[in-house]
């Protein structure tokens, strides 16, 4: 599938070949194997869904809706507005999805951070939450690219290792939940990557004056590099699709820079215990170099870490005059503006740590008129003593 609207990639004189063969098997008919030896149950991917090309050509289904949300811990601790962007775009098109409130954290922090869990632990955690999606009757899509990697990993060792498979029957078997592992891991921006088109569709703002740089997500792309989506249509394959698919689509301009491929600088362990390491890296070899080679509008990924850690790190660096400044957002935040979600109340642009108002004047956004929306339903919510504001006032 293609969602690019550009022109054309230059003519190459090289064909467009993928070198080898994909570095795991087919992990699919792997699990569909140990389904008919009993092992585990398959959840199949519902329909609707769209077919998309990953990296070694393999295609891999995306469901369109009946989706479970694996939210991800930092989004909702650190970037609200990233989750909500995400289900307000599922409103949008009325589909059909579930906000669980007996989800658990996929512990993947732990796992790389610290290393003081185990196989069996990690890998019990990713069942049960697999387990009680399709208790639910829906399919699990997942908001953080930490779990998205860290379950990439999980299910390799799960079609592998007997011993393991073993130690987490057991405690399925005392949570009296069934052995569940999806067909497909997906992640949510590659839920808003097969949307592309839709979203265009009900884009109401101009976006034809907007320059974007694009970070995709390290354990996106380069874990499990098999199972990422590519377009021949963008960058001639040899880059992710996800994002730059979109901003195409929107009528935005990518931007390209030179250290693209470079992690944004969060890395697990190092924004635990090297901190001014992490915000560095992400300012000064990221951010900078988007600054003085492309000068971008905004950044964009789909991340959690990448997000926080690519905007929240700018303020250590201007403290110093260095040349940063750059908006980031998530792709979802970026889409449901361009269909018209109110900045504040959906998009919550107001928990980034980069002033986002010359970018909001740019998209044609009156910021004033909707922060003082926010404000009068925020002071409404105090005055009835309301914990929270519902999806009526996102979006009256």
């Amino acid at each position: 599938m293609s969602v690019a609207t550009a022109s054309p990639p230059k003519a190459s004189t090289r064909e467009f070949i993928r070198k080898g063969q994909p570095p795991t098997e087919d992990y699919r008919e792997l699990l569909f194997d140990l389904e008919a030896k009993g092992e585990l149950e398959v959840q199949r991917v519902p329909e609707p869904f769209v077919e998309v090309e990953t990296k070694y050509g393999r295609k891999k289904k995306i469901p369109l809706e009946f989706t479970w949300h694996h939210k991800s811990c930092g989004q909702c601790g650190h970037i609200p507005g990233y989750s909500t962007a995400i289900f307000w775009l599922n409103r949008q098109f009325n589909k059909d999805y579930h906000d669980p409130k007996d989800q658990s954290s996929c512990t993947a922090w732990n796992y790389y951070a610290s290393s003081t869990s185990n196989s069996a632990a990690q890998a019990a955690v990713a069942i049960r939450n697999f387990a009680q999606a399709k208790l639910d009757g829906y399919f699990p899509l997942i908001h953080c690219g930490t779990s998205y990697g860290h379950y990439k990993e999980v299910r390799e060792e799960i079609l592998h290792h007997q011993k393991l498979r073993d130690q987490v029957r057991k405690v399925m078997d005392r949570l009296k939940m069934p052995f569940v592992f999806p067909e497909e891991i997906v992640h949510y921006s590659e839920w808003v990557h097969v949307m592309a088109d839709d979203i265009a569709k009900k884009q109401v703002l101009d976006f034809s004056n907007i320059r974007t740089t694009v970070h995709p997500a390290c354990h996106y792309h380069k874990l499990v590099v098999e199972d990422a989506i590519y377009d021949r249509d963008l960058y001639d394959g040899q880059r992710t699709a996800i994002v730059s698919g979109l901003v195409k689509a929107l009528g935005a301009e990518v931007a390209d820079y030179s250290t693209w491929h470079d992690c944004c600088g969060f890395g697990f362990r190092h924004i635990l215990v090297s901190r001014d390491f992490s915000r560095s890296f992400a300012t000064i070899r990221k951010i900078e170099r988007m600054k003085e080679e492309a000068n971008p509008d905004v950044t964009l990924t789909h991340d959690t870490g990448c997000v926080t850690t690519l905007d929240k790190s700018q303020f250590s660096t201007q403290a110093h005059g260095r040349n940063v400044g750059i908006p980031v957002m998530s792709d979802a935040q970026f889409a449901a503006l361009a269909m018209g979600a109110h900045p504040y109340k959906v998009c919550q642009l107001h928990w980034h740590g980069v002033d986002m108002k010359p970018l909001m004047e740019k998209m044609g956004i009156d910021h004033e008129k909707a922060w003082a929306e926010f404000e009068e339903v925020a002071g409404r919510l105090k005055e009835n003593g309301t914990e929270f504001m519902t999806w009526e006032d996102a979006d009256a």
